[in-house]
């Protein structure tokens, strides 16, 4: 690419600024179909929070593949075009009306720029579209020069520049030695929207490349302050520049940094984060650099919750009578009072629910009937299925409740009549309307009835988890969760966790993990006395 085309553009651009400012909006907003092409945000963290991120990748998947459809059909040239020869090409397309944006499309693999020279000639301006499009080419293609020239321009000729601009600004400017400009551009988005994540993340990287540790943390700080959840880069940037500021003489002190990457550590275990096993390798390196009495290794836990390496018990999976209380209180008040209960199930019946609650005794396992019968494909061996769980678990001497609905009590080809019966002689039952939701009877059951006491469902109550308060009672709910609900109880809870003289940390060595599940693998760190 040439510096010179765009002074070229320049030219045109300016001649022109009155027009451009007259026609411009204060806010640029591009359609959506010209944000796939341009957005930076592609990458999405991994968490078991994380919900959707199987269809955000298929999402983004779809849109690439319709990007490479449609640049199919407009082939780029295969060498720099002059001005003459683009208009040649214009017309044995049929001088489609968006030739210059579609074929910047097209040209984002092939990095040419002499379009904009014949675009700028045969229109006397360049629209802030095709700007914007080059601008991700030269981005992408690593061209910060051409960057900083297209940043003069924009700022020149547009009174505001959209999220997608700012965010390319600050991704080239973060690369290179003008890298504190990119926070004066951060500053200015701050005015008119949130920065995202990604946004923060480049400029940290940037002021601890250049040995700035005061400014990154405090604009870790800020990030964390406005809600957002950090990239994993910039947690391992973190973690890898804490010896680059102590050889650059840092004001921030090594025990300051020390605590405060402690924190990040923290922040994962009360948010249950898991890090991929990259950042996790950046952390073993950090403990065993900044003091030769660590020393890590790779490993795993017993069934019995006992580490492999260290030998140290790990937390319980079990919740302390503090914490089922608090959750107890909370799930009650915001899941099952809350006001979405009602959209699937009347105050009537919830009532009804709670005095036939009330009138038995504390339960040991309540059932979804309704999930585990489906768990048998055979529509004909539903309620064969919902039995035999029933059997064995009142073999076991246990007291159970199965919750259903009120159509599985009319005899059918699914639920043989014979079959209800010997169940509601085995089990407490209660069946609801056909249109009611199972689960705010279910964890009503649940948690009324003891922390001893288990539910059996395949349902994952993402939803429920939701519309808890805050991350450290959805946490709790999740442990809860994860104790009681009858699929594979472990008996540790699987959470970042440190005693001190020791840290074990679980970590994400899969990419197919599902949001519900949690990882195998540990590291293990231990102080050496």
């Amino acid at each position: 690419m040439s510096s010179t085309l765009i002074l070229k553009a320049r030219i045109c651009q300016k001649s022109l600024q009155p027009f451009i400012h007259q026609a411009r909006p204060a806010v640029f907003t591009l359609s959506k179909s010209s944000q796939l092409l341009w957005d930076d945000r592609t990458s999405f963290p991994k968490s078991v929070f994380a919900a959707g991120t199987a269809k955000r990748t298929a999402e983004m998947l779809k849109r690439k593949a319709s990007h490479e459809c449609f640049t199919g059909r407009m082939q780029p040239p295969d060498r720099p075009l002059p001005a003459a020869e683009w208009k040649k090409l214009k017309e044995s397309l049929g001088n489609p009306q968006r030739f210059d944006t579609q074929m910047m499309s097209a040209l984002f693999h092939s990095e040419e720029a002499s379009l904009l020279t014949f675009v700028a000639m045969e229109t006397g301006t360049l629209s802030y579209k095709l700007l914007l499009r080059y601008l991700t080419l030269c981005v992408r293609g690593g061209h910060d020069n051409e960057v900083f020239d297209v940043y003069q321009i924009m700022q020149e000729s547009f009174p505001v520049l959209d999220t997608g601009a700012c965010s390319l600004f600050i991704k080239s400017f973060s690369r290179t030695e003008r890298w504190r400009e990119a926070i004066s551009i951060l500053q200015e988005v701050k005015k008119v929207f949130s920065p995202s994540p990604r946004n923060y993340s480049d400029i940290i990287s940037a002021a601890v490349q250049h040995g700035d540790v005061n400014t990154a943390w405090a604009l870790y700080d800020e990030l964390i302050e406005k809600g957002l959840s950090p990239h994993w880069d910039t947690w391992d940037v973190l973690f890898k520049g804490e010896r680059k500021s102590k050889e650059e003489g840092e004001a921030m002190s090594q025990t300051e940094q020390q605590e405060r990457l402690l924190g990040i550590l923290l922040y994962m275990r009360n948010n249950q984060i898991y890090p991929p096993y990259s950042l996790t390798s950046s952390i073993k390196a950090w403990f065993e650099r900044y003091s030769l009495n660590w020393t890590g290794s790779w490993t795993n836990a017993s069934p019995k919750g006992v580490c492999r390496c260290c030998g140290s018990k790990l937390e319980s999976i079990q919740l302390t009578a503090e914490e089922y209380q608090q959750l107890r209180d909370r799930v009650m008040s915001d899941i099952i009072e809350g006001r979405d209960v009602f959209n699937k199930t009347t105050p009537e019946e919830l009532e009804q629910f709670k005095v036939f609650v009330k009138r038995k005794p504390a339960f040991d396992v309540v059932i979804d009937g309704l999930n585990v019968a489906n768990v048998n494909k055979d529509r004909s061996k539903q309620s064969e299925t919902l039995l035999a769980v029933v059997s064995e678990l009142e073999r076991q001497g246990l007291t159970i409740l199965v919750l259903g609905r009120k159509h599985m009590l009319w005899p059918s080809r699914s639920w043989d009549k014979h079959n209800m019966n010997l169940i509601q002689q085995k089990a407490h039952c209660f069946f609801t309307d056909n249109i009611s939701e199972d689960d705010p009877f279910l964890l009503y059951a649940t948690l009324h009835s003891g922390n001893h006491c288990r539910f059996v469902s395949r349902d994952l109550m993402r939803d429920h988890k939701a519309c808890l308060p805050d991350g450290a009672t959805r946490r709790l709910f999740f442990k809860w969760q994860r104790g009681h609900q009858l699929v594979s109880i472990p008996s540790y809870d699987t959470i970042i966790q440190t005693e001190g003289d020791s840290w074990h940390i679980p970590y994400d060595d899969t990419e197919d993990r599902s949001t519900y599940e949690v990882p195998q693998q540990w590291l293990c760190l231990t102080k050496k006395h």
